[in-house]
C-alpha cells in the first residue's frame, strides 16, 4: 500500500507539471484561444541574438499553449520590416511580434511606417543596460573620474558605438546629455568591432552591453565603470549604476513580445500567463544566463511604461543628435 500511494503522489505531481503551462488557459475557456499555430515574428536574422531568445522563448512555451508555435523571420530594415508586418497582422493573437528597443529608436528617426502605439505589448523578456567600459589599464578606476577627464577635455575622449544612431551610441549620448560632458562618438559596424578597437587602445571607452564586454572584463583586459540600469547586475556585483552616482541614465537595449494593438485583453493575457510561465522555467533561464543576457520579466502594463520612458527619451537624443529623418 505504501508503494501504491507513492507512485499515486508521484504520477499526481507529473500531472500538474505537465499541465501547469496550461492553467490559464482553462481559465480563459470561454475565449477559445489559441484556435491555431502561434507565430511569433522575428525582424531580424536568424542565429542572431534577438533570433535566439525568440527560439529558446519559443521552446519553453511549448507545452504552455495547445498549439504549435512557430518562429518566423522577417528581416529588413534594421527591424522595420518585421515589426511592421507583426503591427498589421490580424488582432488575433496568432501573431505575435518580438519588439526590440528599435520600435522606439526607428519611429523617431523617421525609418519606421509605425510608431509604438501600433502595439499592444505582451511581456518583456530581457533588458540590457549600456556597460560604460574602459581598458583595464586606463587612467581611471571610476566613472567619476572618467565623466571629469571627459569634462576637462571636451570632445577629446573617444567613445565607440555599433553604429551612428544605434542603441549605444544613443546610451553614449544620454551619459552626456545628464552630465554635460562631451564625447567624441566613433561609430563601428556592430558592438564587436568597437569592443576590439577598444581592446587595441584606439578608442578610450565603449557603452556596449555587459555581455559583449564580460569575457574581456572576466579576462582582466577590460574593466566595468558603471552601468545604466536600475539595480546592479548580478553577475558585476561590484560596478555601481549611474543612478547610484546622483546620474539619471537608465538606458539600454530590450526584447518583449507585443501583438496588434487592436487584440483583446483576453487574448493578451492568455498569452502572458503562457509566455510568462515559460520565462519562468529553468531551461530557459540557463539559456538566458550562459547567453549573457538579462532576464527581466514585465507584464503589458510594466512594457508599456518602459516602452514610453524610452520614446521621450530618444526623442529628445535623436533630435539633438541631427539624427532625425522627417
Amino acid at each position: 500500500m505504501k508503494r501504491v500511494r507513492i507512485l499515486t503522489v508521484f504520477l499526481l505531481l507529473t500531472i500538474l507539471a505537465l499541465t501547469g503551462c496550461q492553467s490559464q488557459q482553462s481559465k480563459e475557456a470561454t475565449v477559445n484561444f489559441p484556435e491555431k499555430s502561434i507565430e511569433i515574428i522575428v525582424p531580424y536574422a536568424a542565429g542572431g541574438g534577438t533570433d535566439a531568445v525568440a527560439r529558446a522563448l519559443a521552446d519553453a512555451a511549448k507545452d504552455c499553449f495547445s498549439k504549435p508555435i512557430a518562429v518566423v523571420n522577417k528581416t529588413g530594415g534594421g527591424g522595420a520590416v518585421g515589426m511592421a508586418e507583426g503591427a498589421n497582422a490580424k488582432a488575433d493573437g496568432h501573431t505575435v511580434t518580438m519588439i526590440t528597443v528599435e520600435l522606439v529608436t526607428l519611429p523617431n528617426m523617421g525609418l519606421a511606417p509605425f510608431t509604438y502605439n501600433d502595439f499592444k505589448p505582451v511581456i518583456l523578456i530581457n533588458s540590457d543596460p549600456s556597460a560604460l567600459t574602459v581598458r583595464a589599464d586606463a587612467p581611471w578606476d571610476t566613472a567619476e573620474e572618467f565623466l571629469n577627464y571627459a569634462k576637462e577635455h571636451p570632445g577629446e575622449v573617444k567613445v565607440g558605438n555599433s553604429g551612428a544612431g544605434a542603441i549605444w551610441h544613443l546610451a553614449a549620448a544620454a551619459i552626456e546629455d545628464k552630465t554635460g560632458v562631451k564625447f567624441n562618438h566613433v561609430p563601428f559596424d556592430g558592438a564587436s568591432p568597437a569592443v576590439t578597437a577598444l581592446l587595441g587602445g584606439h578608442i578610450d571607452a565603449v557603452t556596449v552591453s555587459p555581455a559583449e564586454v564580460a569575457s574581456h572584463v572576466k579576462s582582466g583586459q577590460l574593466k566595468i565603470l558603471a552601468v545604466a540600469s536600475e539595480n546592479r547586475l548580478e553577475q558585476f556585483p561590484d560596478v555601481p549604476t549611474f543612478k547610484e552616482l546622483g546620474i539619471d541614465v537608465v538606458v539600454g537595449t530590450w526584447r518583449g513580445l507585443g501583438v496588434p494593438k487592436d487584440t483583446p485583453d483576453e487574448v493578451v493575457n492568455i498569452l502572458y500567463e503562457g509566455f510568462k510561465k515559460a520565462a519562468e522555467k529553468d531551461s530557459f533561464k540557463e539559456f538566458m544566463k550562459n547567453a549573457g543576457l538579462g532576464l527581466e520579466v514585465k507584464d503589458g502594463n510594466g512594457f508599456l511604461e518602459r516602452i514610453k520612458r524610452d520614446d521621450e527619451l530618444f526623442s529628445k537624443l535623436i533630435d539633438s543628435l541631427g539624427l532625425a529623418n522627417k
